[in-house]
């Protein structure tokens, strides 16, 4: 099996997890000139992370999928898509943080023609799907907590969709006047469903974003994306599956209902120069 394209095309945005130099292609693997190796799975993706958590696993990733083929959270991805043609030309790089199945980085890809994509993240069964959900897009295996397999400045748009936030990281990879996109639940976000889980959203999370992306990017703007979803007793189910608040499953039935989803989606912005205001 021959490396996947995108993984040629990026090979030298990427950089070793354990000293830090410039990879390249040798062969099936990438390497760099202190002869740290990283193979390329036969799935497509490659692990550039020194100890990864395992992430979600595969019945959680299967459940995701079939949430997203469904159509349900299609609403916010054209709400990305759209974002991000504001914010990319032709030949632009696209790093999803926190990726999963690739479901909405494939979704701006396919309406920013010419843009890499890069799906980071620490499930290799999500990633495994993030590798045929665009043909360019390149499936790493990173943990957003260690510093991201990326050059210093090679990133024009970050997506961070209900994903963890380094901002320190985030802030470096991207390039001057680059994007970052970052999407957050609002308290009404599966409310309907909060009875046969338990778990609420925290009402101080805008805050502790703020924080954690404040000190390192600037917040342009917050635009908040609504809509319904009409779900089966099924559909139900793989909502909850889909997410840490599986974990949380009460005894209740699940029923055909009509689901609220409700998010953020905040637009910060790195320094036209770095170093600069």
């Amino acid at each position: 099996m021959d490396v996947p394209a995108p993984l040629v095309r990026g090979a030298a945005l990427l950089r070793c997890p354990v000293c830090s130099a410039p990879l390249r292609v040798h062969e099936r693997s990438l390497v760099c000139d202190q002869r740290h190796t990283y193979d390329i799975a036969r799935h497509g993706h490659v692990t550039l992370a020194r100890a990864p958590a395992p992430g979600d696993d595969a019945p959680m990733v299967a459940a995701r999928a079939a949430v997203f083929d469904a159509g349900h959270y299609a609403p916010l991805t054209t709400a990305l898509a759209r974002a991000a043609e504001e914010s990319l030309s032709d030949g632009r790089v696209v790093l999803d943080i926190g990726a999963g199945t690739g479901h909405h980085l494939a979704g701006v890809l396919r309406a920013s023609p010419g843009a890499l994509g890069f799906a980071l993240d620490t499930s290799r069964p999500a990633l495994r799907l993030a590798a045929r959900a665009h043909p360019e897009i390149a499936a790493v295996v990173g943990d957003v907590w260690e510093a991201l397999p990326f050059q210093d400045g090679v990133v024009d748009l970050a997506l961070v969709v209900f994903a963890p936030r380094n901002g320190a990281e985030i802030a470096r990879v991207l390039a001057p006047g680059g994007t970052a996109l970052v999407v957050i639940p609002t308290p009404e976000h599966l409310a309907e469903l909060a009875h046969l889980h338990g778990v609420q959203v925290d009402p101080e999370k805008p805050e502790r974003l703020e924080r954690t992306l404040g000190a390192h990017l600037a917040h342009e703007a917050t635009t908040r994306v609504r809509w319904t979803m009409e779900l089966s007793a099924d559909d139900v189910e793989q909502v909850i599956r889909m997410s840490p608040a599986g974990a949380h499953r009460g005894e209740g039935e699940a029923r055909a209902t009509t689901v609220t989803g409700s998010v953020e989606l905040r637009t910060y912005r790195s320094p036209d120069v770095r170093g600069g205001g």
